[in-house]
């Protein structure tokens, strides 16, 4: 059996009931196997000839006897892959695990984000079930948004320690979702539907962010460009087909029953990560190989590097990784300002959403379920956007990545047309919303928006990715809290604006706001390398 099924959550459970029996891992069975890939810490452990050791200076368990000791008297035996091409190395996967792997990702992604917006067609009903203003009852889009964005905070930088890796996070966050989904769905009251909504946003988080490290765990950087498009395209396509989903649903069934289908769907993608899950986090995987041998030898001499690295850490500077998230989102200038730009993006992203009842329903006269279809204009927008794109990737990134004088800053181009897209979207759509034209015209407008979306989130996405391979999951995790930020807020004001603005004028403030942001992807290519290489934490070897 492969390799993989022994960190999923299946072949851990599988290992703990037959006492290791089954699902045994390389080492165990062949017990000599480590020694022939064992070697001392070249940084405190070396020959103290300079020479290599004879066979007189070399023990029976094969390790050189003639080493410098460390200040505690304790020798250190680092505990590595078994080669090239070890089976438990998650770059050395076959490719149809690692796919499917992404794609389990892709669909919770996209779960996730329908969550939030699949719940704004039955607002009607929440405020009728529980008496509630529409201000009360939009906090429940608030707050899960909200709940998602501040998540990844914890979420990220756990699975970036080599203790606790990334795949029980994945899986046991979503199991709690997915139990306090159903409380969500169930409440008795506006105060329990409300605490849950946040709650469940919490934990269903980690996909939003997480999922970034899982992707740089498995493929190099010329493949993972394409992975990173894609499974930010599903997150974009989330809230467009939550509308078109909870149309239907909630005017027929009721609000409770959009939250049943995300528990549903969210229950599927469980069950595939409990099975075909496995952990990615090298990390992770050769801190339980080291452990795992001490434990076989009874020799305490074998390390990880993560805990050779961590061997004299204080509780300050468990604190510090911690923190790493919102350490890195609010010192490294780079992630601000791309995350500022995303925020923005994602806020008039919802508060756009908002305007579409008022444009189609008050205007064309449409039903709340045609209400949701004109939300597929950014659908197929999007699907034509992201070929296009990967293609781009194709030809200009791909095969460059790994070759001499490339930087990250050659990734920003398509933002080009991306900030350029947007306000064209915003002022289309709302100076064509009008009786006296045709419905099919302000729906080809908002087909610009997925231009602007998928070719500024994907080249931050990449750049940020490439920038901050080490510490992806929290780069990506202060991404996510500034989309949720802005996401959560910019829906309580929406009614009000377009109701005292217009929808055109009020378009028009939005599409005034991007117009502000355009200069900064083009500052950021002009000079994104010179204060990446002011930070420490970002790459300074492109």
């Amino acid at each position: 059996m492969s390799f993989q099924f022994h960190t999923t959550t299946f072949g851990q459970l599988v290992r703990l009931l037959s006492g290791n029996r089954v699902l045994r891992y390389p080492d165990e069975i062949d017990p000599v196997l480590w020694k022939r890939f064992l070697r001392q810490d070249t940084l405190e452990h070396t020959n103290v000839s300079g020479r290599e050791p004879s066979k007189d200076e070399v023990a029976e368990d094969g390790i050189p006897q003639n080493t410098v000791l460390r200040d505690d008297d304790q020798e250190i035996l680092l505990v590595e892959w078994y080669g090239q091409d070890d089976p438990e190395n998650p770059r050395n996967w076959p490719l149809r695990w690692k796919n499917l792997m992404v794609f389990e990702l892709c669909v919770l992604n996209f779960t996730v984000y329908m969550a939030s917006s699949i719940y704004a067609p039955g607002e009607l009903g929440v405020m009728e079930d529980f008496g509630v203003s529409e201000i009360v009852a939009t906090l429940g889009l608030s707050l899960f948004t909200l709940g998602y964005g501040v998540g990844p905070m914890l979420w990220s930088p756990l699975s970036e320690m080599p203790k606790i890796g990334r795949s029980g996070i994945f899986f046991w966050t979503l199991f709690a979702f997915i139990i306090f989904q159903l409380l969500v769905g169930f409440a008795p009251n506006i105060a329990v539907f409300l605490v849950f909504r946040w709650v469940t946003g919490f934990c269903g988080s980690p996909c939003l962010s997480t999922g970034a490290g899982t992707i740089t765990d498995l493929y190099d950087h010329s493949l993972a460009s394409y992975l990173f498009c894609i499974w930010g395209t599903a997150g974009f396509c989330g809230p467009v087909f939550g509308p078109i989903i909870g149309g239907y649903l909630a005017p027929s069934k009721g609000w409770r029953w959009t939250i049943c289908i995300i528990t549903w769907l969210c229950t599927l993608v469980l069950a595939a990560m409990f099975l075909f899950f496995p952990e990615t986090s090298a990390a992770n995987i050769l801190y339980k190989r080291a452990k795992r041998l001490r434990k076989a030898t009874g020799d305490s001499r074998l390390r990880s590097q993560s805990e050779i690295d961590a061997a004299h850490y204080t509780a300050r500077d468990h604190l510090i990784v911690l923190g790493r998230a919102f350490t890195l989102t609010f010192s490294e200038p780079i992630v601000l300002l791309m995350n500022l730009y995303a925020g923005l993006l994602y806020g008039v992203l919802f508060i756009w959403f908002e305007s579409f009842p008022i444009v189609f329903g008050g205007i064309y006269g449409f039903n709340q379920g045609e209400q949701g279809l004109v939300f597929l204009g950014i659908f197929v927008f999007a699907l034509v956007s992201l070929a296009l794109f990967l293609q781009w990737i194709k030809t200009h990134i791909a095969t460059k990545v790994n070759e001499p004088g490339f930087t990250p800053e050659m990734i920003l181009p398509p933002t080009f047309l991306g900030c350029l897209a947007l306000p064209i979207c915003l002022f289309w759509f709302g100076w064509t919303s009008r009786a006296d034209i045709h419905w099919i015209i302000p729906i080809i407008g908002s087909g610009f928006f997925s231009v602007g979306v998928v070719t500024l989130f994907n080249s931050l996405l990449n750049y940020l990715g490439i920038s901050y391979p080490t510490y992806a999951a929290s780069i990506f995790s202060g991404s996510a809290l500034f989309r949720a930020s802005f996401g959560a807020s910019f829906p309580l004001f929406a009614r009000q604006l377009f109701s005292q603005l217009g929808v055109g004028p009020g378009n028009s403030l939005l599409g005034g706001i991007a117009v502000l942001f355009m200069p900064v992807p083009f500052v950021f290519y002009k000079y994104g390398a010179k204060i990446r290489h002011m930070s420490k934490n970002a790459r300074h070897d492109l």
